[in-house]
């Protein structure tokens, strides 16, 4: 299946030497599967492969998303809690002693580990930083879908690459996260 991403902009490259280009005002991309079937101008994507694809209009910028270097520490130091938890443990990360007193085992650090990638995704985060030592932690990231990188490399949307974005509102926060073309994000 063939998806258009109509978009206000797209913002090819990060965390490169480039980092500054400006937007690609008008521009889309099209997914087929995993990968970027196409980027460039709206009109001409839609003339090319509008009959096959369905649109998807977000009001926001393109990227191949965010890189979060500290991964390791925001998943492997602290404990994310359960919504269920929230009246004993708040809904913020928990670390230190307060962490220590948890007694953490393989299956909590596990459902810590999904919660906290939740909301990396939520940030648009695409790619993040290991290496992560426990176990549950590691597959939970594999399961993820989110790239680990041993450090920040420049990331861009070219035909063919994997279609890893996301798509940032005016106000800087994040509209949509992709993995592997697939939606795992999506604010309300």
């Amino acid at each position: 299946m063939l998806t258009i991403h109509r978009v206000r902009a797209v913002r090819p490259v990060v965390d490169g030497p480039d980092h500054g280009q400006a937007d690609e005002a008008g521009y889309a991309v099209v997914v087929r599967g995993d990968r970027l079937a196409a980027v460039g101008p709206f009109d001409e994507l839609f003339a090319e492969y509008g009959a096959q694809a369905r649109v998807r209009e977000w009001d926001g910028v393109l990227t191949p998303g965010r890189y979060e270097p500290d991964g390791a520490a925001l998943l492997e130091a602290a404990y994310h809690p359960d919504p269920r938890e929230a009246d004993a443990l708040g809904s913020e990360p928990v670390t230190g002693e307060a962490l220590t007193a948890l007694g953490m085992t393989d299956a909590r650090w596990g459902a810590s580990a999904r919660r906290g990638l939740q909301r990396l995704m939520a940030t648009g985060t695409t790619a993040l930083t290991g290496p992560f030592r426990r176990p549950a932690v590691r597959t939970a990231v594999e399961r993820s879908g989110l790239r680990e990188l041993a450090e920040r490399v420049p990331r861009s949307l070219v035909t063919g690459g994997c279609a890893d974005f996301a798509v940032f509102a005016e106000d800087g926060g994040c509209l949509v996260t992709a993995l592997h073309g697939r939606l795992v994000f999506r604010r309300r």
